[in-house]
């Protein structure tokens, strides 16, 4: 197709995947806009904030688990889906489809890791929130890794991608661990009313924008589009950079209504812009 672009590939003939992008973008757009909205799901700071606004504290009369299991529910299925593929006959062959699959168990293993030894946790988190954050991240790798399986065969784009694809996601992951470390360190305590308080993070990009672990997820998102080259994969990086502006937004928004000092050259997302 003249029109496309020479970034990507193709797409193939294949109307499960056209819908399972646009699917994912309007999915986690709308997520995004819930955010903003003060939908917020209820993991992280926000369960607070969920639970303060008058609903269950079991999420509408499901399972309550520990945040730490949460976390742990959300994670986990991806990585074995990732790291499962490569005993797949057919499922990632080529340097590009593994490079890919290797990065996405990368970044889940990084997840899990993380639960399991750096972040501090004192909250809940409802099944069905693990189980919602669980399902986009199982079904988008997946997804990716098998769009990446349809361009077998098909003529590699006429720009090549893949290789500031790895030193994007190189980039993403580092920076999102560094500031997830940075986090952890912050001691919080407890007030008379048994709730926790909280500090504004220090270091690193914090000085600039509330969220640069999430800006650094989105790069690093973005690099898995990169090295994939796909619409599929394009799609997922869109959507999660669509979801996690709006959550950005929120954070900040949260960070002012505790802090009566909170500065206002700290934006959200983007240094100096978003």
């Amino acid at each position: 197709m003249w029109w496309w672009p020479p970034l990507l590939y193709t797409p193939p003939a294949s109307a499960l995947m056209s819908a399972a992008s646009v699917a994912q973008v309007a999915a986690m757009a709308k997520a995004g806009i819930g955010e903003l909205r003060g939908e917020h799901m209820a993991y992280s700071k926000f369960w607070q904030v969920v639970v303060a606004g008058g609903q269950k504290r079991d999420g509408g009369g499901g399972v309550l688990l520990s945040s730490r299991q949460g976390m742990l529910v959300a994670y986990v299925p991806a990585l074995v889906a990732a790291a499962t593929s490569f005993a797949v006959p057919g499922a990632v062959e080529g340097t590009r489809a593994q490079v890919l699959a290797a990065a996405l168990a990368v970044h889940f293993l990084k997840r899990v890791l993380e639960v399991l030894f750096i972040h501090q946790y004192s909250g809940s988190m409802p099944l069905n929130t693990a189980s919602t954050i669980s399902s986009s991240y199982l079904l988008a790798t997946i997804a990716m890794i098998y769009a990446q399986h349809l361009t077998a065969g098909l003529p590699d784009p006429p720009i090549d991608l893949f290789y500031p694809g790895v030193a994007v996601f190189a980039v993403g992951i580092a920076g999102n661990f560094y500031h997830h470390y940075l986090l952890s360190q912050l001691r919080t305590t407890t007030n008379a009313s048994g709730e926790k308080e909280y500090k504004i993070p220090t270091g690193g990009l914090f000085g600039l924008v509330t969220c640069p672990h999430y800006l650094f997820e989105i790069v690093g998102f973005f690099g898995f589009a990169m090295i994939a080259q796909t619409p599929h994969a394009l799609a997922v990086a869109s959507g999660t950079a669509a979801y996690l502006a709006g959550r950005s937004c929120a954070t900040r928004r949260w960070y002012e209504s505790k802090f009566e000092d909170f500065p206002e050259s700290i934006k959200a997302l983007v240094p100096y812009v978003l």
